[in-house]
């Protein structure tokens, strides 16, 4: 693994990501069941890189602010763990891979209602169900998580695009009242998928995510101190590498070898141990959910920069 940052400097590299990866043709797609994201212009193109000694770097659409989606579970997920001294979360929520698309109902019962891992759906609903026994908001508590650790006042919930998807989430709730009713979830299953939805719709810009995620670099240590052990980091890490990317984990640790957890609004992030946090954004996705352009910008980046876990 890469240790420090490799000449040539970053800021070439990353303009030259950007020229070489924003989508020219609006190819790929976009939920259908979250409206609100089929507007966003096919060629938007982000990357930000936020260094463990404190620096920025960024290119193209970094500063537009984006729905994170899925990408929130990283974060919820390791407030879930700060506040878990007795680790009774994991006898709820397991850390294998899912191998079915990330909102299967039929894995769930199966495995009667224990969630494979904390990025599929029905895991992130029992992080989240778990963070609502502290607060019933969880939602904001996420947002003033992620705007400490970005040191930004950027974040924000989009309440209108979370009514919207909110009203389009019969497959959520469906995932909450199976975990209900095998006795996996403790809060009523609308107020957690309530949450769940405006966790997804907060917005935020590639430096922001970037900046935010860079304490799962420095082992546990976030901007204003320790947000978890190294050994927590660490493990988060391992759940990235091996679930954050749905049924997909596979071909990106082949491709780009390295932790990264993807939303369905374009956004990817990715923790370099030790080195950086990067954030990638391009909305268009492939057929498992992951932003194409933002894919093959990491693989490539990877590369260039030979940063990798391998």
């Amino acid at each position: 693994m890469t240790t420090a940052l490799k000449a040539p400097p970053l800021e070439p590299i990353l303009d030259d990501i950007v020229r070489s990866h924003r989508p020219q043709r609006e190819t790929g797609s976009v939920p259908a069941n979250i409206p609100f994201l089929a507007a966003v212009p096919f060629n938007r193109f982000g990357i930000a890189v936020a260094t463990a000694s404190g620096e920025v770097f960024s290119s193209g659409d970094a500063d537009v602010p984006f729905s994170i989606q899925s990408i929130s579970k990283v974060f919820t997920l390791a407030m879930a763990l700060r506040a878990d001294s007795s680790g009774a979360l994991w006898s709820r929520v397991l850390r294998e891979p899912s191998g079915t698309p990330f909102n299967s109902l039929v894995q769930l019962e199966v495995e009667h209602g224990i969630p494979r891992n904390p990025f599929i759906n029905a895991g992130a609903l029992v992080v989240t169900d778990h963070l609502m026994e502290e607060t019933p908001d969880a939602a904001t508590r996420l947002l003033r998580f992620l705007t400490a650790q970005a040191d930004s006042t950027g974040p924000f919930i989009d309440e209108a695009a979370a009514a919207s998807e909110l009203s389009s989430s019969s497959r959520n709730l469906a995932l909450a009242h199976f975990l209900k009713g095998f006795g996996n979830l403790r809060q009523a299953a609308e107020s957690v998928v309530e949450n769940y939805v405006r966790q997804c719709s907060i917005m935020m810009t590639c430096s922001e995510l970037a900046k935010a995620g860079l304490f799962l670099a420095r082992d546990g240590q976030g901007a204003l101190g320790t947000v978890l052990t190294p050994s927590e980091a660490k493990r988060i890490g391992s759940i990235m590498l091996t679930c954050g990317m749905y049924d997909a984990a596979g071909e990106f640790a082949y491709r780009v070898g390295l932790p990264g957890k993807s939303g369905v609004g374009g956004g990817i992030l990715v923790i370099v141990p030790g080195v950086c946090a990067i954030c990638v954004w391009s909305p268009r996705l492939d057929a498992k959910g992951n932003s194409l352009a933002g894919t093959a910008a990491l693989a490539d980046l990877s590369d260039r920069t030979g940063w990798s876990v391998f």
